[in-house]
């Protein structure tokens, strides 16, 4: 229990920092949208300290923090280094103009404490895995589970932002982007978040107390799909024209067939 105080405490301190340099940072961009490039890149270094810290206070299974290690990176140095790349030198983000042109507070209330703490939340399987043992005949089976969401998840991501980026490029795209896996989902990039800590999830799962950490794929879910994510951006779509008939079609989240 000491090791998970250890290990909880400082993932929570490098969220506070991690926040501290990115309202530095975006001071002197003129935009808060830049904490959605820290975002990958604050998950992957707390996944790296909570195994560093396990490995020291820890009886956890190495192997399976080294592995938490991998998946967490392989994502959010992507995801970081494609939303660097996309927001270079371009304005504010609308959904947080529009965030933060509601009501009182500023962007500390409004941006910096919601987004560190919930890197710490969703942060809780790396940090419990890093410092508990698995054991038990099905730990193979969640783990390999678990990768094979987690792999689904990093494809779907990654294949509907390449579609997204040629559509862009097309001189002859239509008003909305329909084609490919964005025409069974509005979002397909954000389902591919979810899929990805749903993955992470489970090879944590894999030993007790690691299953308790459900709170983390579920408020990811929950932020991606109804908060700073799909909804947020839905106001601002939903302007277009064109995107309303599309949003009638297509299944806002989870990819399902479209409606006639």
């Amino acid at each position: 229990m000491t090791g998970l105080w250890l290990v909880s405490g400082s993932t929570a301190a490098l969220a506070v920092l991690a926040m501290a340099l990115t309202a530095v940072a975006a001071r002197r961009a003129g935009r808060v949208s830049v904490v959605d490039t820290t975002w990958g890149i604050a998950l992957t270094v707390t996944a790296v300290l909570a195994a560093v810290l396990g490995a020291l206070v820890g009886d956890g299974d190495h192997w399976r923090s080294v592995l938490l290690v991998v998946l967490t990176a392989i994502w959010g140095l992507r995801l970081s280094w494609h939303v660097g790349s996309r927001s270079g030198g371009a304005g504010e983000d609308p959904r947080y103009a529009d965030l933060l042109a509601r009501g009182p507070g500023g962007a500390l209330r409004k941006v910096w404490l919601p987004q560190g703490a919930a890197i710490w939340l969703v942060s809780l399987p790396l940090q419990v895995a890093a410092v508990t043992s698995a054991r038990g005949p099905a730990t193979p089976a969640l783990v390999g589970v678990g990768c094979a969401v987690w792999l689904a998840g990093v494809a779907f991501e990654a294949i509907g932002d390449a579609q997204l980026a040629a559509y862009k490029r097309d001189p002859d795209r239509g008003p909305v982007m329909d084609r490919g896996l964005w025409r069974y989902t509005r979002h397909p990039n954000y389902f591919g978040d979810a899929c990805v800590w749903w993955g992470i999830w489970l090879v944590a799962a894999s030993a007790w107390p690691g299953v308790l950490t459900v709170v983390s794929p579920l408020a990811m879910t929950w932020f991606l799909a109804f908060v700073t994510g799909a909804k947020l951006l839905e106001e601002t779509m939903m302007k277009r024209p064109g995107y309303p008939e599309y949003a009638a079609r297509t299944s806002m989240f989870v990819p399902l067939p479209p409606k006639r």
